[in-house]
């Protein structure tokens, strides 16, 4: 059964997309407008480690900071909360199926070029934070080759190239009414 306007059966929005995409800043808004809980799940793995992604990945590796991040998912599943997710975490095995079948996955789309402009010098980003700006184009594009196919398993699309956070919310709202899981702010 699908969720229903009247907030019964709630599940949770899933908010996937490579880093600069928007999920951050049109996450709180959304569900601000939906009555609903915000959770970043970086800003969570960082609470609980006590530490920033970034040393996460310095002092632990990548795949200790995978491992912290699937577990932060596993903790929301049940829940109703719009939900963003770092940009490799929907690339990660079995992912992709479980955020579907527990939620409704939302992938905010950007082009390379769009991210690189928005992320700025990157500082705090492990996967680009010793880079050029080049290498930093070329990184993205190949992170967002490799994880590609993750993210069109979502089942609403967002292009967020040249949109207000405003038009992203709007748009992202729109449809989710259009089929019937939520109604617009």
């Amino acid at each position: 059964m699908s969720c229903n306007v009247l907030g019964m059966g709630q599940r949770p929005l899933w908010l996937v997309g490579m880093m600069g995409a928007g999920k951050s800043a049109v996450g709180p808004l959304l569900a601000r407008s939906l009555g609903r809980d915000f959770v970043d799940t970086d800003a969570e793995i960082e609470t609980l480690a006590g530490t920033s992604v970034a040393q996460i990945f310095a002092n632990e590796g990548e795949a200790s900071f995978r491992e912290r991040e699937r577990a932060a998912i596993e903790a929301l599943l049940g829940g109703d909360a719009v939900v963003a997710l770092g940009g490799g975490a929907i690339g990660q095995p079995g992912v992709p199926a479980r955020l579907a079948e527990s939620g409704t996955v939302i992938y905010l789309r950007a082009t390379p070029a769009t991210l690189l402009r928005r992320l700025g010098d990157c500082a705090g980003r492990p996967l680009l934070s010793a880079l050029g700006p080049r290498a930093r184009l070329a990184r993205l594009e190949a992170l967002l080759a490799e994880r590609r196919c993750a993210y069109e398993t979502a089942s609403i699309a967002i292009d967020t190239d040249g949109l207000a956070i405003e038009a992203v919310l709007e748009e992202i709202s729109r449809r989710l009414a259009a089929r019937g899981e939520e109604n617009g702010p």
